[in-house]
């Protein structure tokens, strides 16, 4: 499996595409710093493009690199090696070698302009972590999408949607029905409804470790609460890492009953 993880992860290194990756988040933390002069105002415009853009990049790059590398995969599952060492290897190669662009492109310019003597180091590591988390469970809903569906046109069609529903449309939804239940308590409801989104969940743990609670409206008190918390906080954490190992899960099971 390291070798193909090995594999995979230079082989997406080389690619133009990581490069424009690396070079876009290396040159938005440089504008940012430049025209905030205050890292936590930078981390707060960074929170609200990373939860954004990293999940559509792991998505998209996890569906193409399994459709543009079907023959190469099919070679290899002609070899003496599990299934799941072969997709295992590809998925860690390319959520790896997008955490490490992400990284190092927000790494050099904040450590330049003296993230170490900031007070905001441990807020600027939990936006970094969020993003690696972020980058690992969509791409492996997006290897779920690609063997789920052998048509790449509707393989590329569904990740789209399943991204576009958990970053715009599941907002909306969530507020419609916090509008329709208001005379219900909400507090319990409103904390399972976020656990079951990602990137919902990634953007109040930042909110709040930033203490501007207040942006998330009348609810804030509620998830101050809860995620405020040390134990909040590992909570969160850990619901992250339930979204990174059901995916991966699914796909063994899958690899099992797919016939290639």
């Amino acid at each position: 499996m390291f070798k193909i993880l090995k594999y995979s992860f230079f082989d997406l290194m080389r690619s133009r595409w990581s490069y424009v990756y690396f070079a876009f988040y290396l040159v938005l933390g440089f504008v940012l710093l430049f025209l905030n002069n205050d890292v936590d105002k930078a981390i707060i415009t960074l929170l609200n493009i990373i939860i954004v853009l990293t999940p559509l990049i792991g998505t998209i790059f996890g569906v193409m690199y399994y459709y543009n590398s079907k023959e190469f995969t099919e070679l290899l599952l002609a070899q003496p090696i599990k299934r799941s060492k072969i997709f295992m290897g590809q998925y860690l190669g390319i959520s790896i070698s997008l955490t490490l662009s992400m990284i190092l492109g927000l790494g050099i310019p904040f450590v330049a302009y003296g993230l170490f003597r900031s007070a905001a180091i441990f807020n600027f590591s939990l936006l970094l972590l969020v993003g690696a988390f972020l980058n690992f469970i969509f791409v492996a809903l997006a290897f779920n999408i690609a063997l789920s569906n052998e048509n790449k046109i509707k393989g590329f069609g569904f990740a789209i949607l399943m991204w576009l529903f958990l970053a715009v449309i599941y907002d909306g939804v969530f507020l419609i029905s916090l509008v329709f239940l208001n005379e219900y308590p909400l507090d319990k409801f409103s904390l399972i409804a976020t656990m079951f989104n990602p990137i919902d969940l990634s953007r109040i743990l930042i909110l709040l470790k930033l203490d501007i609670s207040a942006l998330l409206g009348y609810t804030g008190a509620v998830f101050k609460n809860f995620f405020g918390t040390n134990m909040g906080l590992l909570t969160s954490l850990g619901i992250l890492m339930l979204w990174v190992i059901i995916p991966v899960w699914r796909i063994n099971r899958k690899l099992r009953k797919k016939d290639f």
